[in-house]
């Protein structure tokens, strides 16, 4: 349990119904912006023991830089056992080098946060060759919640017996995950990537025809992937495509990508603000701090 919530005025959304949840007091970070860019935050002057601290990382790098000034300040102000909320946690895409001198970012965003945090709560990170958050974490405790029972049950409920699909081999056991605990249908594509923006995916040996499908995924950026394979599902008679992700990033005009390939709703948690949320990560973000 914690003895109090921070949380920036952007997170409000999150920040006071999480609260409310936890029967946990909630207090407010300051912040302003000088004219050269850096920021001067303002913690209370005071803090108990135990702070949990609300701070997703969608637009990561001015985000990580509060993070790296407000949690040493926190520890200085009376917090002996500091808890990162993050529901979006970022840079978690890239867990090896590539090419010769790339850095490492998870590792070194992880080595960072666990430097600041003794403890980090996320939601669906972006993990591959990494098993579990205690390992992005060293000698600190990572905790993965999934958004996608969630995300099932709302597909469930909201299009008629859909087949849900995976954009590519990799999210195979969470979309396996969101489809069982409402017996529904569903499979993974083939996704091959050549650049940001260039994708082709390969449909599985599903009979799509006059069925409704939602495509489910962790996280939606530029929305290309889900955009090309909304498009082939429908020339393969798909009657309907919806699209349900935990992590609506939607960059630029994905949306309107999305709808011009002829997806019909988009739905996702509020892990990150935006139109399309639906469902509340609170409850899971509760359950966990109350852990």
């Amino acid at each position: 349990m914690i003895d109090l919530l921070l949380a920036f005025d952007d997170e409000r959304h999150l920040a006071e119904p999480l609260a409310a949840a936890l029967g946990a007091p909630l207090r407010w970070i300051e912040r302003h912006c000088f004219p050269d860019g850096e920021s001067r935050l303002r913690l209370p002057p005071r803090l108990p023991p135990r702070v949990a601290l609300l701070r997703g990382l969608h637009r990561p790098n001015e985000k990580l830089a509060e993070l790296m000034i407000v949690a040493p300040a926190a520890r200085e102000l009376g917090a002996m056992q500091l808890t990162l909320v993050c529901p979006y946690l970022a840079y978690m895409r890239q867990d090896m080098a590539f090419q010769p001198g790339e850095a490492v970012s998870q590792r070194q965003v992880g080595q960072a946060l666990a430097a600041w945090f003794d403890r980090v709560i996320t939601v669906d990170p972006h993990l591959h060759r990494v098993a579990t958050m205690d390992e992005v974490l060293p000698g600190r405790r990572g905790v993965a919640l999934s958004a996608a029972a969630l995300l099932g049950e709302w597909a469930a409920r909201h299009a008629c017996r859909p087949i849900l699909l995976g954009p590519d081999e990799e999210a195979a056991p969470w979309v396996r995950g969101a489809a069982l605990a409402q017996g529904l249908e569903h499979g993974t594509c083939i996704k091959q990537r050549s650049g940001d923006r260039d994708v082709r995916v390969a449909l599985p040996e599903l009979s799509f025809q006059g069925r409704e499908v939602v495509l489910i995924d962790d996280v939606a950026s530029t929305g290309r992937t889900l955009a090309v394979t909304a498009a082939a599902l429908l020339q393969r008679g798909a009657a309907a495509v919806d699209v349900a992700v935990t992590h609506a990033l939607f960059v630029g005009d994905a949306i309107s990508q999305l709808a011009a390939a002829g997806v019909r709703h988009v739905w996702s948690s509020d892990s990150v603000p935006h139109a399309s949320n639906v469902v509340s990560l609170v409850p899971l973000l509760a359950a966990a701090l109350r852990g």
